[in-house]
């Protein structure tokens, strides 16, 4: 009888301790999830630093550092050259199958690595986005060469490219930067021709998945380089842009189509206080640790 006790016991017992290490594990620091830019890498030899500056001030936090291929070569390799909707595909998949991830997280993306996590919120709302943080996001795009931080003969290779034809078929397939190229002055090529701006900003066939995903969002957090010589026009950071049909006046994301016709559900956001503009003095990516500690981490990303 007292054999039998303990058996009928024990799984009682183990529910009990489940329920309380899920529990510990619900009440711990939400998980972060890191995209870097173009040229860098996801760990040692690029952001690396990153994660271990939020692991210092956040403890027991797991950061997830997002990387495209199989080395940190190669991931830095694929910020150029492979397409952006095969990589957001690939990120959603790893993301819904890391277990550390499943009841939420915090986004952070660097230059490029912003716009390519809101694709990530927009498309793929599980495991949930909770804040995203968007480090000198181009959500509008860019158009201008921007300053190529990889090696001489990838840099090169990109502006061969992008002399070619920004919205032609080869390059748009090839090139990362092409496609979110964004030619204010031939506005229906760029969205007839973007393989993946256009779609994500909803300016063409509208989907209203995309609209309703951001929504969920808690913050959309933009942050812009008042100084920056990489983004052209850096306005794109706060998701401004050039007025339609030139290139010298800029028109903020209140005055911009997007926003008044609501295509993504921003001014809805806006008007929940769901939108954060954050400015900061300094070139594209440039901020010291206290700064990036006490504007983003602190209330962002705990």
């Amino acid at each position: 009888m007292a054999i039998l006790g303990k058996l009928i016991w024990l799984p009682l017992l183990l529910t009990v301790v489940s329920a309380v290490i899920l529990r510990n594990h619900n009440n711990g620091p939400t998980p972060i999830v890191m995209w870097h830019g173009m040229g860098d890498t996801c760990c040692a030899k690029g952001i690396g630093g990153i994660a271990k500056l939020l692991q210092a001030n956040i403890s027991g936090v797991y950061v997830h550092s997002i990387e495209i291929g199989t080395s940190e070569d190669q991931d830095r390799e694929n910020s150029y050259f492979q397409a952006v909707n095969k990589q957001v595909d690939t990120v959603c998949k790893n993301l819904s199958a890391t277990p550390e991830l499943k009841n939420g997280y915090h986004a952070i993306g660097f230059s490029q690595g912003g716009q390519f996590l809101r694709a990530v919120a927009q498309r793929c709302p599980d495991p949930p986005m909770l804040n995203l943080v968007s480090m000198g996001g181009q959500h509008q795009g860019v158009f201008g060469m921007p300053r190529c931080p990889g090696s001489t003969a990838i840099c090169n290779l990109m502006r061969k490219l992008l002399d070619m034809g920004a919205y032609t078929d080869y390059v748009q397939q090839r090139l990362v930067q092409a496609q979110y190229w964004h030619d204010t002055l031939k506005e229906d090529v760029y969205r007839k021709k973007s393989l993946f701006l256009a779609d994500i900003n909803n300016e063409v066939t509208k989907n209203p998945q995309y609209k309703e995903n951001l929504q969920k969002l808690r913050n959309f957090v933009m942050v812009k380089f008042s100084k920056d010589t990489m983004v052209v026009p850096k306005d794109s950071e706060w998701f401004g842009y050039y007025c339609p049909g030139q290139v010298s006046t800029i028109c903020s994301l209140q005055n911009s189509t997007i926003y008044q016709e609501d295509w993504l559900g921003l001014k809805a956001m806006d008007a929940a206080k769901k939108l954060r503009f954050i400015e900061t003095d300094g070139d594209h990516l440039q901020f010291t640790t206290q700064w990036f500690l006490d504007n983003i981490v602190a209330p962002f990303l705990t």
